[in-house]
């Protein structure tokens, strides 16, 4: 069928190209400022398990949406096939592009002061107008929305645990930098918390 031959291909190239963009980015953030943007947390932390963690899933992802392209793997990943319809499909990749512009959009709101993961190092800013007036972590929810874009684009037992996880891991991560932001702003965020929801 065209639709799932399109895409088969679109994940492929979807995945690859995050991975590719972000990777590029964070390199290039790092030589302009001279320090980077991604922080783990201390090894064997919690905020360190959850980065692995992610990363492990996100390099699975693309290593399963990539192989998919080239060999007939489906089988394997527990396909649900009363969701395996295009139109389902179809709006598993609509999501998965409003994630991913949403993603790219409040980066680009936050400016230098992007961080993934808690940054023991410098003062973060408090964002608290504009979209981060009605949710605490806009960007964990786009991330989430990709993620159940990925599920319905790939209705699989595969890309069910993925989300799962991710889940998860942006839920423990989320609570984490609360407490750090707590640590270092005080009742100003305290405040912030009391009024706008950690989600929606």
């Amino acid at each position: 069928m065209l639709t799932e031959l399109v895409i088969t291909h679109f994940l492929g190239i979807y995945f690859l190209m995050i991975g590719l963009l972000y990777g590029f980015k964070s390199v290039g953030h790092a030589h302009r400022t001279g320090f980077s943007h991604i922080h783990y947390g201390q090894r064997g932390s919690a905020t360190w398990w959850n980065r692995q963690c992610f990363n492990l899933f996100r390099g699975a992802i693309v290593l399963v949406c990539l192989m998919r392209i080239a060999y007939p793997i489906d089988p394997y990943l527990g396909i649900f096939q009363s969701l395996y319809q295009p139109w389902l499909m179809s709006l598993g990749v609509l999501l998965m592009l409003c994630a991913f512009g949403m993603t790219s959009y409040l980066q680009g709101f936050v400016g230098d002061a992007w961080r993934s993961g808690i940054d023991q190092q410098s003062s973060p800013n408090l964002f608290v107008h504009a979209i981060y007036g009605r949710t605490r972590n806009p960007c964990f929810i786009a991330i989430m929305t990709g993620q159940l874009g990925f599920f319905l684009a790939l209705p699989s037992v595969f890309s069910l645990v993925c989300l799962c996880v991710g889940v998860i891991t942006l839920y423990r991560q989320a609570l984490a930098e609360e407490t750090a932001l707590t640590e270092t702003f005080g009742q100003v965020y305290a405040d912030y918390r009391n009024r706008v929801p950690r989600w929606l």
